[in-house]
């Protein structure tokens, strides 16, 4: 499903004040700068909400580092190493869409400035946010043998929802995906 809502339906939209790691204003509540990559402090998963966050300001090479960041915030939350087939394969499709979103930022905008892992009991949500006008949509009509164009097609059919944040008056956006925490 493609939206352009900032968060799925029955969603907990903004977290109040600290919650996330970064305070209304959008700074940092554990002393790290705004643009620094920084690991806010995660919860144990039965907690509730862990967030992660990295900044690509100044980065190159940034596929890998954003997959090997979601692998790394994986770990952490005890995703990895995974105890079953489903579960390698939930990893894997976080991973996947990790690659996506950040692949369509460097192909079809100035490059992502910022990818946000959280994840609670439920669901794993990627934001990647860029400074580009597009607007990402699956490749209609999708053509299986067609090299390229498939990244929003997959996003579309790995995760329960996804969809894309203006704020007014902003440049750019943040598209975001919501995959199923494996049972």
């Amino acid at each position: 499903m493609s939206t352009t809502r900032p968060y799925s339906p029955g969603d907990r939209g903004h977290e109040p004040c600290g919650a996330s790691g970064v305070s209304e204003e959008g700074a940092p509540v554990d002393g790290t700068s705004a643009g620094v990559a920084a690991a806010v402090p995660a919860a144990a998963p039965s907690e509730g909400r862990q967030v992660r966050r990295l900044s690509f300001d100044g980065e190159s090479g940034v596929v890998p580092l954003a997959r090997d960041f979601a692998r790394q915030a994986l770990y952490a939350w005890g995703w990895l190493p995974a105890e079953g087939a489903d579960r390698r394969a939930a990893a894997e499709d976080v991973l996947l869409v990790v690659s996506e979103l950040v692949t369509n930022a460097c192909l079809h905008a100035e490059g992502p400035d910022l990818l946000e892992i959280a994840c609670d009991r439920k669901v794993i949500r990627v934001e990647v946010s860029d400074r580009g006008a597009g607007q990402p949509s699956p490749r209609t009509p999708h053509r299986a043998g067609r090299p390229g164009g498939h990244g929003m097609f997959i996003v579309q059919r790995l995760c329960l929802d996804w969809g894309v944040v203006r704020t007014p008056g902003v440049a750019g956006k943040t598209v975001w995906a919501e995959l199923g925490v494996p049972a």
